[in-house]
């Protein structure tokens, strides 16, 4: 469990770093924002000129989402174009330009990194990541905080590229060209499953878009065939 964490800025409020404290030892974090900082504009971009894949991630993200008035958080809500449509109305965002247009849009923004949030425990129906844990420096410990600060039967949400799709390899071979994902490092569905168990949830459902060959629009159950996946966990009380 992580005790408490220590966010350190620069003058502005840019985050350079995180420190929490978890088990007694004390772990650092560095945000991978200097991308998402300088070139906010050209991410949303992505959005508006690509806007039948972001319909197709924001519509499989809907189907396991969990029913209207559920209290729910985004990690790593960015501008909030996930968490806007979804009816998310809380976030935690550690680039400052992404976190400024997300409040703008009426997101409640809270500086932080996903291995050490914000909250107390038990306070959220929902936990929303989507092609978050790429840029994530430990993805277990940022489902261990997902667990914690959901209430038992609430659920976490990830969606993310699959590393062993069509498009996770291309994304993989071509990283070091593209400002944003850099730094990035891409997960199979096998990885995330694991990790999300290990974590302590209980795996619910899965959804797969962007399937090589069909519409967009089409969004299947499962994984395997889409590059956009989205799984599903639960959290469960002791004994359940």
């Amino acid at each position: 469990m992580v005790l408490f964490g220590v966010i350190s800025s620069t003058s502005s409020g840019l985050i350079v770093a995180v420190s929490a404290t978890r088990n007694g030892i004390v772990e650092n974090f560095m945000p991978k924002t200097e991308a998402f900082d300088r070139y906010s504009a050209e991410y949303d971009d992505w959005f508006r000129k690509h806007a039948d894949l972001y319909q197709a991630e924001l519509e499989t993200i809907r189907l396991l989402m969990p029913p209207p008035g559920s209290d729910g958080i985004e990690v790593g809500v960015g501008s909030g174009n996930f968490a806007v449509p979804l009816g998310i109305q809380v976030g935690v965002e550690p680039s400052e330009q992404m976190a400024a247009k997300a409040k703008k849009r009426g997101i409640e923004v809270y500086s932080g990194v996903a291995e050490a949030l914000p909250f107390g425990d038990g306070m959220f129906d929902v936990v929303l990541m989507v092609t978050t844990i790429c840029f994530v420096d430990d993805v277990l410990l940022s489902f261990h905080e997902a667990l914690r600060v959901l209430k038992e039967g609430g659920c976490v949400i990830v969606g993310f590229v699959d590393k062993e799709s069509g498009l996770g390899k291309e994304y993989s071979a071509h990283k070091q060209e593209s400002k944003f994902y850099r730094e990035a490092v891409f997960y199979s569905v096998s990885e995330v499953l694991q990790l999300l168990r290990e974590a302590g949830f209980t795996i619910a459902a899965a959804r797969q878009a962007l399937i090589p060959g069909k519409s967009p629009a089409i969004i299947l159950e499962g994984y395997g065939k889409g590059a956009f996946v989205a799984v599903k966990g639960i959290k469960k009380g002791i004994g359940k």
